[in-house]
């Protein structure tokens, strides 16, 4: 673009203007448009574009090595496996009671002595699961309050009657 000294600025402007828009309007008639779908006049013109390649500078590995790396993996995690111990294995067992002796025992007639559970600590472990149940329901309220004090109070009464 030689530009004309006794041209006018606007002039010059317009000229460039003109020359620029017809330098893309030739570009875009060769590539085609990337906004519209080609139209079928232009189908024989349309080349398919290569595939990228693979980078050089990372190889591909083959897919044999692949599989050897996972059956590799596969079997020392099994081999480690066998090597750890177990719960149980090296325990003994239990040794046997001896036999008795020729004469047989004598069968029990008594019960066991049964134990009688206070009033009060019944009434404690309500309250211990109430109060649980609120805090894990995230409860954090009066509510949470009255039932900690009602099993505060009923833990102490379940002392004083549980107490020799």
């Amino acid at each position: 673009m030689a530009t004309n000294p006794e041209e006018r600025p606007e002039e010059r402007q317009r000229r460039e203007l003109e020359e620029i828009r017809r330098k893309f309007t030739e570009v875009g008639a060769r590539l085609g448009s990337a906004f519209e779908p080609a139209s079928p006049e232009n189908d024989g013109q349309q080349r398919a574009l290569p595939l990228p390649a693979a980078p050089l500078d990372q190889p591909t590995r083959p897919r044999w090595q692949w599989l050897a790396a996972v059956a590799l993996v596969f079997v020392l995690g099994t081999g480690l496996g066998y090597l750890l111990p177990r719960s149980g294995a090296g325990a003994q067992p239990a040794p046997t009671p001896p036999p008795s002796a020729s004469t047989p025992a004598a069968p029990r007639t008594s019960t066991a002595p049964r134990a009688v559970v206070p009033r009060a600590c019944l009434e404690t472990a309500r309250r211990g699961d109430e109060t649980i149940a609120l805090l894990t329901t995230n409860v954090r309220d009066r509510r949470l309050a009255r039932a900690l004090k009602a099993y505060t109070l009923a833990s102490q009464a379940c002392r004083k009657e549980a107490s020799p």
